[in-house]
């Protein structure tokens, strides 16, 4: 076995040993499923670099250098071919997508064999550290391997197979002309779409350019950063996006022209038939986040005396494209909703029952300004894969089908980890597993402590004050950080389970008063512990020394009490950010508001300090 990273700059020898230069790259042929290696670069002395067939022309390769069959002057030259990929400047160190495992990997290096007397094939890439280390050097690969084995955790190699790997920074057409490689865009759209949201935007824009049209329509559905949609699109003529949203699903297609600006909306609708215009323009009627705006206007809905054959018949007439047909539902003559049955009812059933005389008559149905939480609560509640929104008269509107509901359970979800500080690498217990991420998370008291003491030392330096008596509120701070912390902590726990956005006068007002006597209980723990620990901490202080010890911790005290005063203001304003959609960062909340507490304590602390000096 062999390693790319190990044969560049190796010395290239004529079959008199003579030294004809370095080498530089190899060239393969991408359309096997083990590309074997079809010409050398190398860079001659004192000339321009020189393209070499490897047949005929390579004897092999060893650690001295690679050893050509022919003297110099019988070198045979060969043209660089478009098709042909050079792994150093198309694949080493270069971002591609692992198809198998649906990501974005980085080759740190690549794996050769011998397959034959004079043949070397490509294998794959090496992903690993192990890679990392060997492009540095090979004795420092060694020695950390030696290291790694020896507390027991060897280095393992980690190597993706050419036929799973997908290059970014070149035209796969161009390149790839075999079968056996399953490309980019024959994933599924969502695997598409976490790679394009893994890859910086230019790549991103270069995969998505590879889409048809139909799988451009399912990417787009499965992306929700707006900013990422407009970089993507932003080349994209007007027709081209209107092609797509006819080949999106009427919900998803309103939520994309829900995002854009109205002119723009407005300029591609005009571009679609006028059926897919009606049923977009319809959906985008309804407020978001309700029933009405994330259900389907695409449903099979027959009268009560049609028959079973009819049913089959008008699901055969569906086009390929229509949503998923789940329930066929039963309406009389004004339209009303009378009753549903799942396609098992339907195959299980004579093709001349009539639809009425099987359908399940106790019937859920939503309105269409629900919240989309309560109909996923719904949905969940009774094991139903769609749920008809009707309107005031049960006439049936539309549906809403799992895919939807789930995508709001994930949304609701990543909302409510935000809020509670928690992220998706975290574990079970809510806890990073990263030093520096759970630092952030959880301790950063630590550094607003440090800063605000040092900013209460200068203080009293520019105010003449001995800056030494900052140890005294150095010693009462954290007191007030952390149950400013911990009140932060309360709030979102509260509204994460009690979101049921009433937020009534009367439901503030009690969490007011159970707010304010928590705090009133806390501030006078605090001062009670000041003054047990008073004699014990202080034993050969000066009076004025243990006056300015109590101060300190009353001002702890008093910041605690207005943290927990505070808390309904906390939480006002994460509801108001709720029903504007607005996301919300736990940790930032918490952030400032120890920010806050760490202001107001020095503030107090230092006025009382200059005050008793």
């Amino acid at each position: 076995m062999k390693y790319f990273s190990e044969m560049i700059d190796l010395p290239v020898l004529d079959s008199h040993g003579e030294n004809l230069g370095v080498l530089q790259d190899l060239g393969v042929a991408p359309a096997e499923v083990f590309p074997h290696v079809t010409s050398i670069v190398f860079h001659k002395v004192k000339e321009a670099a020189a393209v070499v067939c490897w047949e005929g022309c390579v004897d092999h390769v060893d650690a001295q250098g690679v050893h050509l069959a022919v003297t110099a002057d019988e070198i045979r030259p060969a043209e660089r071919e478009e098709a042909q990929v050079l792994l150093a400047r198309d694949i080493l160190n270069k971002q591609f997508v692992d198809t198998q495992a649906v990501k974005v990997a980085r080759a740190n290096d690549l794996k050769l064999s011998q397959s034959g007397p004079r043949q070397l094939r490509l294998l794959g890439a090496e992903i690993g550290v192990s890679g990392l280390l060997r492009a540095l050097s090979p004795a420092v690969e060694r020695i950390a391997c030696r290291i790694c084995s020896s507390v027991g955790k060897p280095l393992t190699e980690r190597i993706v197979a050419w036929s799973y790997m997908d290059l970014l920074d070149r035209n796969i057409d161009e390149i790839r002309a075999s079968v056996s490689h399953k490309t980019i865009n024959e994933l599924h759209p969502a695997d598409i779409a976490d790679i394009i949201e893994q890859v910086d935007p230019a790549s991103g824009c270069a995969i998505f350019a590879q889409l048809d049209t139909a799988q451009a329509a399912e990417t787009i559905a499965e992306i929700d950063d707006e900013d990422l949609l407009e970089e993507l699109l932003k080349g994209v003529a007007d027709g081209e996006i209107s092609a797509m949203l006819a080949h999106m699903d009427p919900d998803d297609a309103a939520a994309f022209i829900g995002d854009l600006d109205q002119q723009r909306g407005d300029a591609l609708l005009q571009l679609m038939d006028e059926r897919d215009e009606h049923a977009i323009k319809r959906l985008l009627s309804y407020q978001e986040n309700t029933a009405g705006r994330i259900m389907t206007s695409e449903f099979v809905a027959l009268p009560g005396y049609a028959k079973v054959c009819d049913a089959f018949a008008a699901i055969r007439r569906l086009e390929e494209d229509f949503e998923s047909i789940y329930y066929v539902y039963t309406v009389d003559e004004a339209g009303a909703l009378t009753g549903v049955l799942s396609l098992r009812t339907l195959i299980s059933a004579q093709e001349s029952d009539r639809l009425q005389d099987l359908a399940f008559r106790d019937l859920v149905w939503v309105a269409p300004q629900l919240d989309q939480e309560d109909v996923a609560d719904e949905m969940t509640k009774y094991n139903l894969v769609a749920v008809p929104v009707c309107d005031g008269d049960r006439r049936i509107l539309g549906i809403v089908t799992v895919d939807d509901a789930l995508d709001v359970i994930a949304e609701e979800h990543d909302e409510d980890l935000r809020i509670a500080g928690i992220g998706r690498g975290d574990n079970a217990t809510g806890e990073s597993t990263h030093m520096l991420v759970w630092f952030a998370q959880r301790q950063y008291w630590v550094l607003i402590w440090a800063l605000a003491s040092a900013a209460g030392a200068a203080a009293l330096g520019a105010l003449d004050a001995d800056p030494a008596l900052i140890l005294y509120p150095m010693c009462a701070m954290p007191v007030a950080l952390l149950a400013s912390g911990g009140m932060v902590s309360f709030v979102k726990n509260y509204f994460l389970e009690h979101d049921d956005r009433e937020g009534t006068q009367s439901a503030y007002g009690a969490f007011l008063l159970k707010t304010t006597v928590v705090g009133v209980v806390l501030a006078a723990l605090v001062l009670a512990c000041a003054y047990l620990v008073d004699d014990i901490a202080l034993p050969d202080a000066t009076q004025a020394e243990r006056d300015l010890f109590l101060a300190c911790f009353a001002a702890a005290a008093a910041v605690t009490l207005l943290s927990a005063v505070g808390a309904i203001g906390c939480l006002r304003l994460l509801r108001w950010r709720d029903e504007h959609d607005l996301n919300t960062s736990g940790t930032a909340l918490g952030v400032i508001s120890t920010l806050i507490s760490a202001v107001l304590f020095t503030a107090i602390s230092i006025a009382a300090v200059i005050a008793m000096a």
